[in-house]
């Protein structure tokens, strides 16, 4: 990171980060059809412009490009490209500025001692990309608009500690907290601290804001702005003529190009050359390792906090609400409340085999939901997978088959769930793995499969969202987004619970609700030793395995493509992987 993300401060702690090519073994994939047809040289000319193009691909398209407004990583990230937030964390959990002057510290007196506030001197002569200047206002409004009900915003859990938010002077902000907060550095800080300009959000703060046309065109503070946008398929960008250090960006254009589907992002860049970055590969071992052996590109990994888990539905999604709404708290789920069918589902998963087989390197098999920092990775929980006790557990429960039909029944219900996810080779053939297992002892699953577009999307009208959550089971990677995991962990809150009354905007997708659970949360808000705050978290973690509310599978590292003419890139795990998009650079191959 250079200036306009000095030098990191205030080391928080010590991540687990690692940048590695990926061992991998064969398998056929479909070529990219026409994804990228416009990268082909065909002249002098049309090179030179190659050099000066950075082409990303994104198999999850992004559909908003205002990150409070999404669930999905692919939004945010493309977000990231040109909205910042006022610091973020690098790779070795130390904070950065980027729209402040400086990281807060009790050294420097901007933490108070008594953790009741913090204040942030901003950098001044920053400006929008629409020239307009960036100031405390802005940095106050995105508060008010985040926290306000009518906003709906997915990111207002991280803000609900703050009293207010008071602006000093133009240059000067003061965070104060309820009560005393050792989590002060969430706020305005990484994926979920991006900041909005008041001057054109002001008149969308409410019920309107989905109306917003800055949704899809945003006006940030970053190095690029956005000149067209396609939901579902194309972002173009162009440089921000007003970014405080415009002559340091290394291309005149980038092509954020969505659709087709992970392995032919991968074959783009890794053998064809076509483009420069492909995310988030989800893609075979073996495919991959072909994929780079034509030499245009590398494969590097990053294992942060991300754990693909199945989430287990504590409501019924098959019942409906007078007013239409399913996975209603209204209904209880048929057999998903009692902890013995829980634990006999979890029996039934062979985590072994779904990391070596379909992750390799790049996943390890875990039952932790909260696995990052490794201080934090529960040293208490143990999965096993065992058939014969998961069917001896459901018969306990009293699930048998009494009709000889082959299917678990009780009081005339039969045993019989939807299991959903996105679209994803890997995810697909996870669900086909768990699904025999779960067959072979008397159990019916239907797969679901949705795209990713959707699945991950904060639409709160369309029902195949992870939110709305209308299946038995669904699966997906998430982990905490900074060093202190406080609001990934707030996300088993009873109060959290995603409904029809709050817009589905909120993040307790599986509906769980224990005052056990909520009570270890509060003392952990309260309390400032780190040491125990850490204890603290992972007894929440153990309450979560223990209890079978979610069931986690694979630690997964999140692997990227890169060409081997794209240089600059600094992956951080508290970071999307464009946080530092001003510093990537064209190299001579």
């Amino acid at each position: 990171m250079k200036k306009y993300a000095k030098k990191p401060v205030n080391k928080l702690t010590q991540s687990r980060f690692c940048l590695m090519p990926l061992l991998m073994l064969p398998l056929l994939v479909l070529p990219l059809a026409g994804l990228l047809a416009a990268c082909s040289p065909e002249s002098p000319a049309s090179n030179e412009e190659r050099e000066k193009t950075l082409k990303l691909l994104y198999w999850q398209a992004p559909t908003i490009l205002n990150p409070h407004l999404s669930n999905g990583f692919k939004d945010s990230e493309a977000s990231r490209i040109t909205l910042e937030p006022l610091a973020s964390y690098d790779k070795n959990g130390e904070m950065v500025p980027f729209l402040a002057a400086e990281v807060p510290t009790l050294e420097n007196g901007l933490v108070a001692a008594d953790g009741k506030s913090v204040i942030w001197n901003l950098e001044q002569g920053i400006e929008w990309s629409d020239g307009k200047p960036f100031t405390a206002a802005d940095v106050v409004f995105t508060y008010e608009f985040l926290v306000n009900p009518e906003v709906a915003s997915n990111t207002a859990a991280v803000y609900e500690s703050i009293e207010n938010v008071e602006a000093i002077d133009d240059y000067t902000v003061k965070v104060n907290f309820k009560e005393p907060n050792p989590a002060w550095s969430l706020p305005f800080v990484g994926i979920e601290g991006m900041i909005l300009p008041r001057h054109l959000y002001k008149e969308y703060n409410g019920a309107n804001v989905r109306e917003a046309p800055y949704n899809l065109m945003p006006v940030g503070t970053g190095p690029y702005k956005v000149v067209e946008f396609k939901p579902g398929d194309t972002v173009v960008y162009e440089p921000n003529p007003f970014f405080r250090e415009s002559d340091r960006m290394g291309f005149e254009k980038i092509i954020l190009k969505g659709g087709g589907d992970s392995a032919s992002a991968a074959r783009a860049v890794l053998q064809t050359g076509d483009a420069d970055y492909a995310y988030n590969l989800q893609v075979e071992p073996q495919v991959l390792q072909q994929f780079e052996a034509a030499g245009k590109g590398k494969v590097v990994a990053i294992f942060s906090s991300q754990a693909e888990r199945i989430l287990i539905n504590q409501t019924d999604p098959n019942r409906m609400t007078a007013d239409g709404e399913r996975s209603s708290l209204q209904f209880p789920h048929p057999f998903f409340t009692d902890k013995k069918v829980r634990q006999g589902f979890n029996l039934a998963i062979d985590r072994e085999a779904i990391a070596t087989q379909l992750y390799g390197s790049t996943g390890k098999a875990t039952t932790n939901y909260l696995v990052s920092p490794e201080s934090y990775n529960s040293k208490n929980t143990k999965y096993e997978f065992n058939l014969e006790k998961a069917a001896s557990l459901l018969d306990e429960a009293g699930w048998k088959d009494s009709n000889g039909n082959g299917i678990r029944d009780k009081d005339g219900v039969e045993m019989k769930v939807v299991f959903q996810t996105s679209i994803n080779p890997v995810r697909q053939k996870t669900q086909q793995i768990i699904k025999q297992s779960l067959k072979s002892i008397g159990i019916e699953v239907e797969l679901k499969s949705i795209d990713a577009s959707t699945y991950f999307s904060g639409d709160p009208a369309n029902p195949d969202t992870v939110a709305r959550f209308e299946s038995d089971l669904q699966m997906f990677t998430t982990g905490n987004q900074a060093p202190i995991p406080d609001n990934y962990m707030k996300g088993y809150l009873c109060d959290d619970i995603p409904q029809k009354s709050n817009n589905w905007s909120k993040q307790n997708y599986a509906r769980y609700c224990n005052p056990a659970y909520e009570a270890l949360w509060e003392k952990a808000e309260k309390e400032l030793d780190p040491e125990k705050r850490r204890e603290l978290f992972i007894q929440m973690n153990d309450l979560l395995v223990n209890e079978v509310v979610v069931m986690p599978i694979v630690h997964r590292a999140e692997a990227i493509a890169i060409s081997n003419s794209l240089a600059g890139l600094d992956l951080t795990p508290w970071d999307r992987n464009t946080w530092n998009i001003a510093d990537w650079k064209r190299i001579e191959r």
